[in-house]
């Protein structure tokens, strides 16, 4: 029997897609309507001699302003995020997830998100004090070299924070072999194939192949596992393997990299303005952190659907290479077609909202490429 989308899994998702571009302009004025204040009403200032009179190293003063800044935004966005990651996932029975388990994974997100934030927001003003006029060549430089090594540690370090990460069992040595044996075709070399637990929060399904050199692996969500042939988890990890062939993982941080350098580039011309207009102290005054944050937003929102029309690129041409590697067009269609309706995701959504905000085509064309796939 054929796989097909079924129409009232659809009519939900293009609901929840509605809703959840509401929710993206909400987020979006909420994070601006928060930059402009602390920039127009002094609150800025204010915090920065308060914290520099009390504390005097610099150091000290960029790590509480951060920390201050950041966790009053959280507090101030906490009754979207709730809404957005608690509230609607499950009224539309994608999770399952206790109120606690939510709360604990908020609290997890906060210290590790927060300890890597204040890592970066010291680096990024120590090269402000050093090189003011070249500073933001440096911090393309020093976000390039970050990426890099989070792409590395991120399987060992950060994802068995949230996920509990086992090798897949004995009962699925047969799947296990077929996947090795495709990475062996793809001249890909993977650590081991891992299961990770998805159905304690959602059921929704999901796979990758992460990491870089020694680090890197094959994770498939126990609800894939559950859900999915082991014909369709083949075309998706085959999708998953061709970034790796196609080395997209580099190219991906090389085109990042040179759109974050043209971002600071003009957010450096952005601060200039700043110290002019509101009488900063200077490139490396922590004071101007809300403009910096306006100026990289602006500029982020508006190269967006040039990053997606990338990605998009890049992701049509693994499902290509999928098709190719496996053969098996009946499959990988069927793979995207329970995708759909697993994840509750439009499969043909509004060919403005695909243009500006997907990073993947749209599900539709990628059935149709499948089922229109000849050996």
């Amino acid at each position: 029997m054929t796989l097909e989308l079924d129409p009232q899994r659809q009519e939900q998702a293009k609901r929840y897609a509605r809703i959840q571009r509401r929710l993206m302009l909400v987020d979006l004025a909420l994070g601006a309507l928060y930059l402009f204040a602390w920039l127009l009403s002094g609150w800025s200032e204010m915090l920065r001699d308060a914290l520099q009179n009390r504390l005097g190293n610099e150091w000290l003063v960029v790590a509480a302003y951060g920390i201050i800044f950041g966790g009053l935004y959280a507090l101030f966005n906490l009754p979207l995020s709730y809404y957005e990651g608690f509230v609607l996932p499950h009224r539309f029975g994608l999770s399952h997830q206790s109120l606690k388990g939510w709360i604990g994974d908020q609290l997890k997100m906060a210290f590790v998100g927060g300890a890597l934030g204040l890592l970066l927001l010291e680096v990024i003003y120590l090269i402000l004090r050093s090189a003011p006029d070249t500073w933001w060549a440096w911090a393309a430089g020093v976000l390039l070299a970050f990426n890099v090594i989070l792409a590395n540690l991120a399987p060992v370090l950060l994802f068995p924070i949230f996920y509990k990460f086992k090798p897949l069992d004995e009962e699925h040595a047969g799947l296990k072999t077929r996947l090795i044996k495709l990475a062996e075709q793809a001249n890909t070399h993977v650590r081991g194939v891992y299961t990770f637990d998805m159905s304690r929060r959602t059921s929704a399904a999901n796979a990758a192949l992460v990491g870089l050199g020694n680090t890197r692996r094959i994770i498939l969500g126990d609800t894939l596992i559950q859900e999915f042939t082991e014909e369709e988890i083949e075309t998706v990890l085959a999708h998953e393997l061709a970034h790796h062939v196609y080395h997209d993982i580099p190219w991906g941080i090389a085109v990042e990299t040179i759109i974050t350098l043209a971002g600071l580039y003009l957010a450096s011309l952005g601060l200039d303005w700043g110290i002019a207009y509101f009488g900063f102290a200077g490139a490396a005054d922590v004071a101007a952190l809300p403009l910096l944050g306006l100026t990289l937003g602006a500029f982020g929102l508006i190269t967006m659907p040039l990053l997606n029309a990338y990605s998009r690129w890049r992701e049509h041409r693994a499902d290509e290479y999928a098709l190719r590697l496996t053969g098996n067009g009946a499959a990988f269609a069927s793979a995207f077609i329970r995708l759909a309706n697993q994840n509750l995701a439009d499969a043909d959504p509004p060919a403005w909202e695909e243009f500006l905000l997907y990073s993947h085509p749209a599900l539709s064309k990628r059935i149709a490429l499948a089922q229109s796939y000849r050996r």
